[in-house]
């Protein structure tokens, strides 16, 4: 079901998109309005079919809410969009993550500078009056999408890369010797794999461990709440990937019960002939020692092993990581996408929308 109001002299409106009241004819309209967009700004990209995409979008998120808002044209045809995420209340650390809100979303190639991106930040800033957000956080990677978002003044305060290798080129030699360092008698540690799914009560006793590898991850100037691996959200994120086909791989190597080296990756059955790289993470005390390498080098065996039709290996990186990009170039990674992460404050969000307000342009007409 859309609520829909109206937005400017124009013509155009706004509504929102409620995934769970939405009528066949919406729903329609909203796949193939995202097919376009997902075309537009990755081509060539192979895109999920709209049944997993409409589950995707109707899958209830544990930790946060997402807000789907539409503009809209005088006929009704689907012009730009925006994704507001907020932390759900009541949950773990919400104090933390209160002032903050994530946005996503764009204009259709044939509808922009019309002012309809400004509309939609409209629905941002009121968001954020509405709940007291005071920053909002967008990631773009293509050059009309930064060039906007520092129009607008918001600021880039972290890069990061997407990186791919082929499995093509990977030197089992090199791989075997990295595996065999890692598992050195001398640093005395033990190797733990799960294939397809860890149980959830041993991931109950990694959250904590692999929470603090995740947070000593760079992440440069970014604000932003403490960033933390939430149970609920496996719970989640393994009932889609038990509907879609895949598995979640992880690879530990442990000092007693500490967790001293990790990797983890995924393979689903949306995109057969990839790999996704996630976390890949060191404990400080056990750094140099080439663990990072072992453990990567262990799940590219155990991944070639369970699925020979991959071909790619995906992974993202921050530019600023610079130990962890040298390994990936080792392997054989090379960049295919960059992303930059933009902050705004309701200030800035605001200066800039009243000079683009209707008064304004008459003003200086």
């Amino acid at each position: 079901m859309l609520e829909t109001r109206a937005a400017d002299a124009r013509q155009f409106s706004i509504s929102v998109f409620d995934p769970q009241q939405a009528s066949a004819e919406e729903w329609a309209q909203a796949l193939a309005y995202w097919r376009l967009r997902s075309e537009e700004d990755y081509p060539g990209e192979p895109q999920p079919d709209d049944a997993h995409t409409a589950q995707n979008v109707r899958q209830h998120t544990p930790m946060h809410v997402v807000s789907r808002i539409f503009a809209r044209d005088a006929h009704g045809n689907l012009l730009g969009n925006i994704n507001l995420g907020v932390r759900r209340e009541a949950t773990s650390d919400y104090e933390a993550h209160a002032p903050f809100v994530n946005a996503w979303g764009g204009v259709r190639q044939s509808s922009r500078r019309q002012g309809i991106a400004s509309l939609l930040l409209r629905e941002l800033l009121a968001l954020m009056d509405a709940q007291g957000k005071t920053t909002a956080t967008f990631n773009a990677h293509l050059p009309e999408g930064r060039a906007f978002l520092s129009a607008v003044g918001a600021l880039e305060k972290h890069r990061s890369m997407e990186n791919r290798m082929a499995f093509s080129g990977l030197d089992d030699d090199a791989l075997a010797r990295w595996r065999a360092e890692a598992l050195a008698p001398a640093h005395g540690l033990r190797l733990e794999i799960h294939a397809g799914r860890v149980p959830f009560e041993r991931l109950a006793t990694l959250m904590a461990p692999l929470s603090a590898l995740l947070e000593d991850a760079p992440t440069t100037g970014l604000s932003r709440p403490p960033m933390r691996f939430e149970l609920e959200d496996f719970r989640a994120w393994y009932a889609e990937i038990d509907r879609r086909g895949g598995e979640h791989f992880l690879v530990l190597l442990l000092d007693g019960d500490e967790v001293a080296a990790v990797c983890d990756a995924s393979w689903n059955q949306l995109y057969p002939d990839r790999m996704f790289q996630r976390l890949t993470g060191v404990a400080r005390s056990w750094r140099g020692k080439g663990l990072a390498k072992g453990v990567k080098a262990l799940m590219l065996q155990l991944v070639r092993e369970r699925h020979p039709e991959v071909v790619m290996a995906v992974t993202q990186n921050a530019e600023v990581n610079a130990p962890m990009l040298a390994i990936n170039r080792q392997l054989g990674f090379v960049p295919h996408r960059h992303d930059g992460a933009y902050q705004i404050g309701t200030e800035s969000l605001r200066a800039f929308l009243s000079a683009r307000s209707p008064a304004s342009r008459e003003a200086r007409a």
